[in-house]
Order: structure tokens, then C-alpha cells, then sequence
């Protein structure tokens, strides 16, 4: 794709595609998703998007310059799909905790895309609104801005991270994922005490736990140590 991309109100196409359809920024993202899912980072091909949409590729200008812009609006998708049924209610850390477990959802849901633009900002509507929300949440209970901000990174860079690893293992074959497991079966559990009494001592905590995501474990420990500098905040404060 190339700087093209027409002003949104001009962008309606008043005759359906092939295959029936009026396109729109959010039927070619949606379309895009399903693709990457499919087929991976070469699924945003002009050619291939077009063809997924009976459309001529060269339509798509209309509403995005290049694949990269595609890209981020998918992105800002999957941002938007978490935000859209989460509510706060007051209680912060039980809503951190809820939208960090949904955040990670989200991106077991979908894992290529996941793994493609977890380390992307895409400065876009729903991300803005998601950082709006999390900073007015961490302010709200209290935590001085430079504090909030401090927690709000490391709570997003923390979730994005684990989504996109635990997603690049959703990913992988299921004989893959199964060989894996077994690694811990086969050679940890049968580490001899003598010259591993670490491992042998905790061997079957290990079988159990480690073909599992530690997220929720991690998210519990980092907002743990964010109530823990709140609460030195309020003590500080004379609070």
C-alpha cells in the first residue's frame, strides 16, 4: 500500500464487492485478523486481503496508506475488543486484575496477531481510551501521577508480554506443545537428588505448574508491590 489513503468521509464505496459486501475500515480489520490467524504476517498482502474480500486490491488505499497502518488499526482492534465489556468499579486493583487476565485473553484468542503487534503504539481510539481508563483508575486510588505511570507501564508492558509468549506457544503445533511438556516429564522429574536437590525437591510442583501461564501469578505479584508503594504514598502523605 502506498500514501493514498482517502479522508474518511469520502471513503464509503456505494456498490458491494463481489461477494456482496460494502467495505469499511471495520470489515477490512476484521478481515485482516481473520487472515493473520490464518496464514500469519503474509496475510497483509493487498492481493490476498482483496481477494479474501471480493474487492479490488487497490480499494484499499481508501482507507489505509500502507499495510503498516493496517497493521496498527488491528492492533488498536484487539485493544478495543478487551475494552469493550470491562467496567470499572472502584476497586482498583480487582480491576487491573480483570483487565490484565482480559488482556491476556485477548491474545490467546489471537495469537499471530498477538505476537505481531504487542510491541507496537498505535496512538489510535481505542488505545487512547485504554491508557485514559488505566491512568484514571491508578489516579483515582490515589497514586501521584509520576507513581501512576510508573505502575500503568509496567502493568501494560507486563500483560503485552506475557500475551505475546504464552501466545507464540498457543501457537506452536500441538506435537510441539506436547513434546515440551514432556521435557519436564521425561528429564526434570528424573534429575537425580544428589546432583539436583532443587529440582528433585520441587520436581512435581514443576510438572504441574510449568506447561501453565504464570500470568495471573506475576499480575498478582506486581500489583501486590503497587499496593505496597500506595500504601508507603499514603503514609508519607500523613494519610
Amino acid at each position: 500500500m502506498t500514501d493514498r489513503v482517502v479522508p474518511p468521509g469520502a471513503r464509503l464505496r456505494r456498490r458491494p464487492t463481489k461477494q456482496g459486501v460494502v467495505l469499511s475500515e471495520e470489515l477490512i480489520v476484521a478481515t485482516a485478523l481473520r487472515l493473520i490467524e490464518e496464514h500469519g504476517a503474509d496475510a497483509l498482502s493487498v492481493r490476498r486481503l482483496g481477494r479474501a474480500l471480493g474487492a479490488d486490491p487497490s480499494s484499499l488505499y481508501r482507507y489505509f496508506r500502507h499495510t503498516d497502518d493496517l497493521m496498527l488499526a488491528v492492533a488498536d482492534e484487539l485493544i478495543g475488543s478487551t475494552l469493550r465489556t470491562w467496567r470499572p468499579t472502584g476497586d482498583w486493583r480487582a480491576d487491573l486484575r480483570e483487565l490484565g487476565l482480559r488482556m491476556h485473553a485477548g491474545a490467546l484468542a489471537h495469537p499471530r496477531a498477538a505476537v505481531l503487534s504487542a510491541h507496537r503504539v498505535t496512538g489510535r481510539v481505542h488505545e487512547i481510551a485504554a491508557v485514559e481508563a488505566m491512568l484514571g483508575v491508578l489516579r483515582g486510588a490515589g497514586f501521584p501521577d509520576r507513581e501512576a505511570v510508573r505502575v500503568y507501564h509496567a502493568f501494560v508492558d507486563q500483560a503485552l508480554a506475557f500475551g505475546a509468549l504464552d501466545s507464540a506457544g498457543a501457537a506452536l503445533p500441538p506435537a510441539a506443545r506436547e513434546a515440551e511438556a514432556e521435557v519436564w516429564r521425561a528429564t526434570y522429574a528424573r534429575l537425580p537428588a544428589d546432583t539436583h536437590p532443587n529440582i528433585a525437591a520441587t520436581a512435581g510442583h514443576l510438572m504441574a505448574t510449568m506447561r501453565h501461564s504464570s500470568y495471573p501469578a506475576a499480575l498478582d505479584l506486581l500489583l501486590s508491590a503497587a499496593a505496597a508503594r500506595l500504601e508507603q504514598v499514603r503514609v508519607r502523605a500523613g494519610e
